[in-house]
């Protein structure tokens, strides 16, 4: 620890993403997309002039604001573009959560959340996930600084449909709600199409996973002119020109196929499935999910000897070794061949 850190640079205890293996592994632990992205990305990289490069991007990134816009039936101005949806839930938090009042979230759930509220200095409120590992909207205050949480949430993988979540929407009203909906397209019901009626809203999402554009960096949020405004005072706050040039060019060459898109989207969706069909084959409690990943438990093998058996046989998952997942594994959903392989190992091991 350095004498030269700040106070509260010393207090924090930063996220920790997961590995990125150096040695060739079947890598199912950070929730990529295991298809490539649309073929129209590739001939945006192909014939992008590099002399672009000199200038600076559009600081306010207009034309990817607009075809999202476009995407989700909403105007340029209710649409928010960063560098990754990491640094989107970051000025969200600067933006709206950084007030007196705790800001409420569930207990399990994306675990950047408290590493934003310890960098920020926000008072954190963890509610319990119900019986069934849902999220429970109903122990959302009307009082609170805020809402946070992953829908379908990470890493249990259930989600809310619309309808829930505008009864939540119907309750609190007084401070926003923020709805993370990173994996949402793999099974979710989208809440963007309650922004129109609910200015408190605001709903992030990413490029990651989808799209399979997790190198690019590339989030959004969709909301209220006034959330949009609130998000571009800190983001021009901070950096004024988040979104490269190529990046953008990429990203809307991703949102213009939507065949390629469906296509991969409907293949992860099969492979779950299927892939959960066979966990439960081998005794594997699996939890319900709709999203491109599994959560797994077996009541005969501990997790974390799973996590070392998979890797000797070169596949990689993720194992969070805190009291309430240690007994979980999280599975990404990889190709058929991947799985397949996934499976023989797991096999193997419960022999």
């Amino acid at each position: 620890m350095s004498k030269f850190w700040s106070p509260r640079v010393r207090e924090l205890t930063p996220y920790v993403p997961g590995e990125q293996p150096r040695e060739r592994l079947i890598k199912l632990n950070t929730n990529e997309n295991p298809y490539p992205p649309a073929p129209g990305v590739g001939a945006v990289l192909r014939e992008f002039r590099t002399d672009h490069l000199r200038l600076y991007p559009d600081p306010e990134s207009r034309a990817l604001r607009e075809a999202l816009a476009l995407e989700f039936g909403v105007e340029a101005e209710q649409v928010f573009v960063g560098n990754g949806s990491d640094e989107v839930l970051a000025l969200a938090f600067q933006a709206f959560f950084c007030q007196e009042k705790p800001l409420e979230m569930p207990e399990i759930t994306y675990s950047f959340y408290p590493v934003y509220c310890r960098l920020y200095g926000i008072e954190r409120r963890a509610l319990p996930l119900t019986a069934s590992h849902e999220v429970d909207l109903n122990a959302f205050s009307a009082g609170s600084g805020g809402a946070i949480f992953a829908n379908p949430n990470a890493p249990t993988g259930h989600g809310h449909g619309r309808d829930a979540i505008e009864a939540l929407l119907g309750r609190v009203t007084e401070s926003v709600v923020l709805v993370d909906e990173a994996y949402v397209d793999f099974g979710g019901e989208s809440a963007t199409s309650l922004v129109a009626r609910f200015p408190n809203l605001l709903v992030t999402g990413t490029f990651s996973k989808s799209r399979s554009l997790a190198g690019l960096r590339l989030g959004y949020a969709v909301g209220s002119r006034e959330l949009i405004e609130g998000l571009n005072r800190v983001k021009d706050s901070f950096n004024s020109y988040p979104i490269d040039s190529l990046a953008s060019a990429v990203a809307i060459a991703a949102l213009e196929d939507r065949e390629h898109f469906e296509a991969c989207r409907e293949k992860v969706i099969t492979t779950r499935e299927r892939t959960r069909g066979r966990l439960e084959k081998l005794g594997f409690e699996v939890l319900p999910s709709r999203t491109n990943f599994v959560l797994v438990s077996h009541p005969e093998h501990d997790a974390a000897q799973l996590f070392v058996g998979l890797r000797e046989r070169g596949i990689l998952v993720r194992h969070f070794n805190t009291e309430a997942l240690r007994d979980y594994l999280r599975i990404t959903i990889g190709t058929e061949d991947e799985m397949d392989s996934l499976m023989e190992a797991l096999e193997a091991i419960c022999r």
